[in-house]
């Protein structure tokens, strides 16, 4: 493991120290002054970040073609474990729709009683709704589904308790925390769920034993495929896991071994070690820094790991789904919560005993939000230098036909091409791996629709990411903007299926992100036509940002795009039994 990590930090390191190279060259002309020193620490960081990933998938590439071995002894092929402990299934919920909750899992339940180990496993329903009507039906349909499965005769099996917290303190975190003080020592394992995971019984008592069979280990986490999309948007995020997900799975799960993440949910933990070792420390800085910690799993992760147990990826596995955010609106509502809970990592990083690959995920998840600012101020600074230098020449034409792409070939035609195809090629890798990955897997290939579908897949995945691309990195970078002003994020109820606004609501989400674009395409004209041109990949996302939600979101094109088998997953086109009923009880419910 020692060497893996060294081989992944010192070709990460190489491939920076190149590219930084090509653009110290670039820019020792006449000497760096401060806004090219600025690029230089800003080309040098991004370069870095994109890098890693690169050097990871490619071991994840390698990893898939080697078909590795089992890791933990978990092999689907091999026979069921027997298992001798009980473990408890937790699925939280806030304000969500019960039926629709209980439908997934009631499909768990049912997949959990026909391994025929049902006796070992109790589910909990963990509530923290607040809106009184919602915790009524979630009462209602807990009785309703005892009575059902009751008559179906699965009893004894799987018991199915409900709790609700009249104090929902600490969120998520909270609720889970609340359970293991109160419940959790009757149960040796916990499986963590979300209101929107489902998990093959097969898996979840594949997990028990790989826990029963390594009592060294603490936490193994799974890859939870993507699926249920209807939007474009949640089709593409179904797609873009199946294909380029895997890659990107093994090469973590290669480097980082006993010491892999947790991403709260779909991950089985052993209770004890969690209740040794796991609690939650309470902030004191100021505003959003203070109180609770929202990203909580990166940091269970690492008091896990600093307790001394071994924490497990095991993206070969299978069975294991969740369903992504229907639109890009709602992702960004996650993902602004996101950003505040993983800037509060910062508080937690210098904490002591902490294992450096953890403190390496506390870094990733800070770098994940500061990274949107860094790509926006890297491109500014690249537009200020060729309009400082026009400025200083005296032709006083010089400006409005600037060029800013002419400007940097005249540095070095030949150096500015090759720095910016191989930065291209470093940012791009992971999902042409992933893609070259998919058609060397003949099942993989006919589930997604074979080769033609998934290059159409791939390349409109690609177009419509990078108009969307701008508009992220305007929510990003005002989100980290935001919460080191001390905003809080707040805590929102997610949409599950239907992801579409009304243009009111749009006007609101989206209208100052496109004044933004048209401004700066104003901006842009006023300075040089050709400076316009040079940004109007970023421009045209920002000010187009309302069409292109409202196209994303759509069900009417997600579904015309599934009738044309573009972002097939194989998943779609045979499902596996947990995902089929779950699907036959969700359509029961629908008006």
């Amino acid at each position: 493991m020692g060497w893996r990590r060294v081989c992944v930090i010192g070709v990460t390191a190489a491939l920076t120290l190149m590219a930084a190279y090509q653009i110290w060259w670039l820019l020792r002309g006449n000497g760096i002054d401060l806004l090219e020193g600025l690029l230089l620490l800003l080309f040098v960081g991004l370069f870095a970040w994109i890098a890693q990933s690169f050097v990871s998938a490619v071991a994840g590439f390698i990893c898939l073609l080697a078909h590795p071995h089992a890791r933990l002894g978990l092999d689907p092929s091999d026979p069921l474990p027997v298992l001798t402990t009980r473990t408890a299934l937790l699925m939280p919920t806030y304000n969500e729709d019960p039926e629709r909750l209980l439908a997934g899992l009631r499909a768990i339940h049912e997949s959990v009683t026909e391994t025929g180990l049902g006796d070992r496993f109790d589910f909990f329903v963990l509530s923290d709704t607040t809106l009184p009507q919602i915790a009524q039906a979630e009462i209602e349909a807990v009785t309703a589904l005892r009575a059902e499965l009751a008559r179906a005769g699965s009893q004894p099996g799987p018991r199915l308790y409900y709790r609700r917290r009249d104090d929902n303190i600490e969120r998520k975190a909270g609720n889970i925390a609340d359970w293991v003080r109160r419940f959790g020592a009757g149960w040796a394992q916990m499986l963590i769920l979300d209101a929107d995971s489902l998990m093959s019984g097969e898996t979840v008592v594949r997990l028990v034993g790989a826990m029963e069979a390594h009592p060294d280990v603490a936490l193994i986490q799974t890859f939870p495929m993507v699926v249920g999309g209807h939007t474009l948007f949640a089709r593409m995020q179904q797609f873009s896991g199946r294909v380029y997900g895997p890659v990107v799975a093994h090469g973590i799960a290669w480097w980082q071994g006993p010491e892999s993440n947790y991403w709260g949910h779909n991950a089985i933990i052993r209770t004890a070690a969690f209740a040794a070792h796991a609690g939650l420390p309470e902030l004191r800085g100021l505003g959003p820094f203070r109180g609770t910690v929202l990203s909580h799993d990166f940091v269970e992760a690492a008091l896990l790991r600093r307790g001394g147990w071994a924490l497990y990826m095991v993206p070969s596995l299978g069975g294991s789904y969740e369903e992504g955010p229907p639109s890009l609106t709602d992702m960004l509502v996650r993902d602004r919560r996101w950003c505040q809970g993983n800037l509060q990592h910062g508080a937690v990083l210098p904490a002591r005993g902490l294992h450096w690959v953890s403190r390496w995920h506390l870094l990733i998840g800070i770098g994940q939000y500061f990274t949107a600012p860094m790509w926006a101020l890297l491109m500014l600074v690249g537009l200020a230098i060729p309009v400082l230098n026009a400025r200083v020449v005296q032709d006083h034409d010089a400006l409005a036909t600037l060029n800013p792409t002419r400007y940097w070939r005249e540095q070095d035609p030949e150096r500015f091409v090759w720095v910016f195809v191989f930065t291209m090629a470093i940012l791009l890798a992971p999902k042409l791996l992933g893609f070259v990955a998919t058609l060397l897997d003949r099942e993989q290939r006919r589930g997604c629709g074979g080769v033609v579908r998934i290059s159409i897949g791939m390349l409109m995945e690609t177009v419509v990411a990078a108009l969307m691309a701008p508009v992220t990195m305007y929510a990003q970078s005002r989100g980290v903007v935001q919460v080191l002003a001390g905003r809080d994020s707040g805590w929102e109820v997610q949409r599950r299926d239907d992801g579409s606004l009304p243009l009111s609501a749009l006007l609101r989400s989206y209208g100052v992100t496109t004044l933004f674009g048209c401004l700066l395409a104003i901006a842009g004209w006023i300075v040089s036509p050709m400076m316009l041109a040079w940004m109007s990949p970023v421009i045209a996302g920002l000010v187009l940002s309302i069409p292109i939600v409202a196209l994303t979101s759509s069900p009417a094109v997600g579904h015309w795009l599934e009738q044309c088998g573009i972002f097939r997953i194989p998943e779609e086109v045979a499902p596996p039994p947990v995902l089929a009923r779950a699907s036959e009880l969700r359509a029961r419910i629908l008006p």
